[in-house]
């Protein structure tokens, strides 16, 4: 027998829904499931029982959080462009601008391998600067378990970044 989701606000009902209309406009599924999956996150997490419409509630906040998304996406390229555009500026040297793009394509392969959990953590923390308290608490997690992901994040990235020292 399988085990049925409590139907907490009629929201579950919507789910399928929900990853379909994003993976149509993401046009990845894995990405759909994982903006559902923080769409329910948020939801559940809010004072969400004065909620009449269901379905429009969950599209509204998903649309919410790919709107984040995208804004931290782009803050983080202007980020990459400013310390790429300073290493050219302050060096001079085009060898030096070359590593430095290949440093980041490899940095960003590296943490491609890593799960989910491991990414947003060394992102939320190295490169918008939260604390890993306010990491456990968006992922619903301890601040042992965030220090210990982010271990496991930075001696992966030791690991595959070893040999390009310049």
């Amino acid at each position: 027998m399988t085990p049925k989701l409590p139907r907490r606000h009629g929201f579950f009902e919507h789910y399928e829904e929900l990853v379909g209309t994003w993976t149509r406009r993401l046009r990845n599924r894995q990405q759909a499931e994982d903006l559902a999956h923080d769409t329910f996150v948020r939801v559940l997490e809010s004072d969400s029982a004065a909620v009449v419409q269901h379905r429009a509630y969950l599209h509204q906040t998903a649309r919410n959080i790919a709107v984040d998304g995208y804004r931290r996406e782009d803050r983080r390229g202007a980020m990459e462009s400013e310390a790429i555009d300073h290493s050219v500026s302050s060096s001079g040297d085009p060898e030096h601008f070359m590593h430095a793009i290949q440093l980041a394509d490899s940095i960003e392969r590296a943490l491609s391998e890593l799960p989910v959990n491991c990414r947003k953590v060394f992102v939320w923390q190295k490169i918008e600067g939260l604390t890993q308290a306010e990491i456990a608490e968006r992922l619903g997690l301890s601040k042992n378990m965030v220090e210990k992901y982010m271990i496991r994040t930075l001696r992966h990235l030791r690991d595959r970044l070893d040999g390009l020292q310049p």
